[in-house]
């Protein structure tokens, strides 16, 4: 099933996830600010407008969301 996603709640989960990978390093900088970082993008996703509209309603739309995500990021690091 495909969802219509807004592109802010995508940027989001984009960040979300560069995020993610920049704290999985060993030793990483910024550590407050990073987790502080993830923390809001969090919350953005979480509570975004999408999520009280009909397509937004099942928890297979938040799957697709992170599996967009990771599709896009994907094709640009090929891309790269």
């Amino acid at each position: 099933m495909t969802f219509p996603f807004p592109d802010d709640l995508v940027r989001a989960q984009r960040a979300w996830l560069a995020t993610y990978r920049q704290l999985a390093v060993s030793r990483p900088r910024h550590t407050t600010a990073l987790r502080r970082r993830l923390l809001d993008l969090s919350s953005r996703i979480q509570w975004h407008p999408f999520w009280s509209t009909p397509p937004g309603r099942t928890p297979a739309a938040r799957v697709e969301l992170r599996r967009l995500a990771h599709r896009q990021e994907h094709r640009e690091r090929r891309a790269a």
